[in-house]
């Protein structure tokens, strides 16, 4: 397996920096110090989680290419934001399956922010078929979706998060005894870490260790819209 590197508080102090200095020309400047201790590293942590990852799920990928894999891009999209800061002023990683085409996939998501470090799992904004079809599956087997996200290491480490509508979707029981979970919009569970926690050698194993833990989880919503897992 490639070497383990800890992330270093350059990372965090980049961004932080950046916050106070949204701009072109700050990045210009600093363009080199996003390359070492931002980009760099995280392609380092891709590749380091790359054979784990394998042994969770073959059909998920870690993909180290610095456009078009795993690592967002910095740039933000502000063509439909009053908010015209051009830059994250954070980091985020996500594993998505091998079929995925974008954010809304399935995928092991890994956000780094100086005071917000998280990792989530699931279907972020899953599309109206995708959405159906695990609401079907929740449904036609609750004992199995129960299972997942009740399971003691599951429900030790992960919240469920996201959106939900706010009336029983079309054809849905309103009484039905998991009407809260078949309201959702977002079928993703997220799990907490301390920023220091990041800096730490055996950062990547905890990680890895998680997403082991929500295999049940993402079996399940994988599934339920006709993936492999």
């Amino acid at each position: 397996m490639p070497a383990v590197r800890a992330l270093k508080p350059s990372l965090f102090r980049f961004f932080v920096e950046l916050r106070a200095h949204n701009d072109r020309e700050w990045f210009h400047d600093n363009k080199e110090r996003y390359e070492s201790d931002v980009k760099e590293p995280l392609i380092g942590f891709i590749n380091a989680f790359g054979p784990r990852l394998e042994k969770i799920s073959a059909n998920f990928v870690a993909d180290p290419r610095p456009q078009g894999g795993s690592m967002f891009r910095i740039h933000r999209d502000v063509r439909f934001s009053k908010d015209k800061s051009p830059y994250k002023t954070h980091a985020a990683l996500q594993f998505r399956h091998v079929r995925g085409k974008d954010v809304h996939a399935p995928g092991y998501y890994l956000h780094l922010e100086p005071d917000n470090v998280f990792m989530g799992v699931g279907l972020w904004r899953p599309d109206r078929d995708a959405l159906a079809a695990i609401r079907e599956a929740i449904v036609e087997d609750p004992k199995r979706w129960t299972s997942a996200i009740r399971g003691q290491g599951f429900k030790e480490r992960f919240q469920l998060s996201g959106e939900s509508l706010k009336r029983p979707p079309k054809g849905i029981d309103p009484d039905h005894p998991l009407i809260e979970d078949l309201r959702r919009k977002d079928f993703i569970a997220v799990h907490n870490f301390k920023a220091r926690a990041a800096l730490k050698p055996e950062f990547l194993t905890d990680f890895t260790r998680a997403c082991r833990t929500a295999s049940p989880f993402m079996r399940f919503l994988t599934e339920s819209i006709g993936l492999d897992f």
